[in-house]
């Protein structure tokens, strides 16, 4: 078993500033552990709204508030914690095996999601009782 402390943690990436506006960029391998397979962006997402509400079994990501806020609860079946991403620059690496829940966006927020793997549908848990029996079956 992974601990929370080290299946999820920040990631800043490179920021150039200039006068017309500031540049950040992002490089598989580079300034993310793992190769880039698919990028996805969530938008248009009502304040009310939650997202997420699953675990990868082998998929790994990264979450960027392009724009806006929104809050990221994430948990390894043993323990949970939250961040809060508002920082363009400011990313949440969550291994394989975290379950992770979205919520609180504000208005107008942007989410962007760099994934390791195509997408999958058998690669995810979607019921917490599920995911909390493969963690202790070892999977």
């Amino acid at each position: 078993m992974n601990s929370l402390n080290s299946s999820v943690s920040e990631i800043e990436l490179p920021q150039i500033h200039d006068p017309r506006g500031d540049l950040t960029f992002v490089e598989g391998g580079n300034h993310v552990p793992f190769s880039i397979a698919r990028v996805y962006y969530l938008y248009n997402v009502p304040v009310d709204a939650e997202r997420g509400g699953h675990a990868h079994r082998e998929l790994e990501q990264v979450v960027f508030a392009l724009s806006g806020s929104f809050r990221m609860k994430v948990d390894d079946g043993f323990s949970k914690t939250e961040y809060w991403l508002r920082d363009p620059r400011r990313g949440l690496h969550i291994k394989n095996m975290i379950w992770r829940e979205m919520d609180s966006f504000s208005q107008g927020a942007v989410c962007m999601v760099l994934a390791s793997h195509p997408y999958d549908e058998s690669d995810y848990y979607r019921d917490y009782g599920e995911f909390q029996q493969a963690l202790r079956a070892g999977s």
